[in-house]
């Protein structure tokens, strides 16, 4: 569909609901797990349960995110999040819930904002509940082993590395907490389930929104999909933003097949007058 149908969809919307996603942040240079077709790109991301069960898996976490941390963490807002904040500012943006973990919404100046799976920027004990930055864990990781820092590696979504020749990790020295306990990124991993108080506060703007739009997510996860299935039950109409396939095509009364960056600043000049 045009973007002329999805500008008609949302010129008479008081209260938009939003829910983004991976290719909202694609611009600024983080990857993503899937292709337009909603297919995964490569092997699926680390499990929750094996995450904490398993050391070799954490070994191998944290050693590629040694790598991928610096990139990932240094990724800038785009033209797309400066555009959600404009529309944030017209008055007309009830809520936005994003699937991303890299804080880009949050940097933009995003305020009314859910972070759905937490933010990669924050790590957590799983014994003790003690957090702490990701930044302050990078210094002794690279300390602890700095013979991976020669490494040839690839850039991977959500702060990860795929190293090019080396994926043995029985010598890699893991982060613990000063209670002895493990250390986890705080962000909802695939098999773990998100917050409840997180889903109830997105459930409570969502039945006070007129509409939902869905900005660069193809919907394949449950945790954000949910919410386009209870807005069509509550008899909210639906619509996206999105390059390629989406889990919600059969629900939506329209969508624009165009990357974020480029469409949201456009339908925010063209609806509200603001610069995106």
């Amino acid at each position: 569909m045009s973007a002329g149908a999805l500008k008609s969809f949302i010129r008479g919307v008081r209260r938009l609901f939003v829910i983004t996603g991976a290719g909202c942040s694609a611009p600024s240079g983080i990857d993503t797990y899937r292709d337009d077709a909603g297919h995964w790109r490569r092997v699926r991301p680390v499990q929750h349960q094996d995450f904490v069960t398993t050391e070799r898996v954490r070994q191998r976490y944290w050693a590629r995110s040694m790598r991928g941390w610096p990139l990932f963490r240094d990724a800038s807002p785009n033209a797309a999040h400066s555009a959600l904040v404009a529309l944030e500012s017209t008055g007309r943006l009830q809520r936005l819930v994003t699937q991303n973990v890299d804080g880009l919404h949050q940097r933009a100046g995003q305020g009314k904002l859910i972070e759905l799976h937490g933010s990669l920027a924050s790590v957590i004990c799983l014994d003790c509940g003690e957090r702490r930055s990701r930044d302050s864990l990078q210094g002794w990781l690279e300390g602890q082993n700095g013979g991976w820092l020669g490494e040839a590696v690839h850039e991977r979504p959500d702060g990860d590395a795929e190293f090019t020749q080396v994926e043995l990790f029985d010598n890699f020295s893991v982060p613990i907490c000063e209670c002895g306990g493990i250390l986890k990124p705080d962000v909802v991993f695939y098999g773990d389930s998100v917050p409840r108080a997180r889903v109830v506060a997105a459930r409570s703007d969502l039945a006070q929104a007129d509409a939902v739009l869905v900005v660069g997510s193809s919907l394949m996860v449950y945790s954000s999909f949910r919410f386009v299935r209870e807005a069509r039950n509550m008899g909210i109409p639906v619509a996206a933003v999105n390059r390629g396939k989406t889990r919600a095509d059969g629900l939506l009364e329209c969508k624009w097949e165009a990357d974020s960056a480029v469409a949201m600043p456009e339908l925010v000049r063209a609806l509200y007058g603001h610069e995106g």
